[in-house]
């Protein structure tokens, strides 16, 4: 069965002002709440905790981290408040085969900046413009049972250029009412682990209740399930003997 855990910085939802009550309006018990309940039943055959950044050892404590098969990763306003330390035990995880599925702002998180070794960074305008996503790959198992197209009335504009290595895959391409376009939904493999990363969605709008947008991200965790778990990252083996004979 796998596990998932879902992270989430829980700020916007713990604050007092005009954003921290949108925030509670779409999702009173935080993002992280909110998608384990709405992911539950398109991942019914798995184990879904939700952690967030206020919890002791940041959510993530060894016992947690050691038994994740993928990790989703929701943060804005707090990248820096994420210890080094944390980080080096994720990419760890990660190239040791761990899933990690990266959220809208979270391309800045410094797990996902990590893992690339780009700066991750791109153009952004908030005025509740209209999205339309494309499927650019219909066959990848993460555009299953994801239409063509889509749209999503009122988001967040991300547009390129996106600071991503060439190596990124692109599932989905987003255009945007302001003529942005962007490269919304891109798959990475890094040692063992595979990631995923997937931009539609904003603290302060429903985005995350929008059932294409609940598809793609259950199916992005689901391609991310490591087929033979999870073990040490790859290393650097002396070979003592040679596998031929050598004259």
């Amino acid at each position: 069965m796998p596990k998932i855990t879902i992270w989430n910085e829980f700020l916007h939802e713990q604050s007092n002002d005009a954003c921290g009550e949108l925030c509670r309006k779409h999702y009173p018990k935080g993002i992280h709440a909110y998608l384990k309940k709405a992911l539950g039943p398109a991942l019914e055959d798995c184990t879904i905790r939700a952690v967030s950044l206020d919890m002791p050892e940041n959510g993530l404590p060894d016992k947690v981290l050691d038994a994740t098969d993928v990790l989703v990763w929701w943060g804005h306003m707090a990248h820096d408040k994420v210890p080094d330390a944390l980080v080096d035990r994720i990419q760890r995880r990660v190239l040791g085969g761990m899933g990690l599925v990266v959220l809208h702002s979270g391309h800045m998180s410094k797990i996902f900046r990590r893992m690339l070794g780009t700066p991750c960074t791109l153009r952004w305008r908030e005025i509740g413009e209209k999205e339309r996503v494309w499927t650019c790959d219909p066959a990848h198992p993460i555009a299953q049972g994801v239409p063509e197209t889509f749209a999503i009335e009122h988001t967040e504009m991300y547009g390129e250029p996106f600071g991503v290595p060439d190596d990124a895959h692109v599932v989905f391409m987003s255009w945007y009412a302001g003529g942005n376009v962007f490269r919304s939904g891109v798959t990475l493999q890094r040692g063992l682990g595979r990631i995923f990363y997937f931009a539609p969605g904003h603290e302060t709008l429903p985005i995350y209740h929008q059932p294409e947008v609940q598809r793609v991200i259950a199916n992005g965790i689901r391609w991310c399930v490591p087929a033979n778990g999870v073990g040490p990252a790859p290393g650097c083996p002396h070979e003592k003997a040679p596998f031929e004979p050598v004259q």
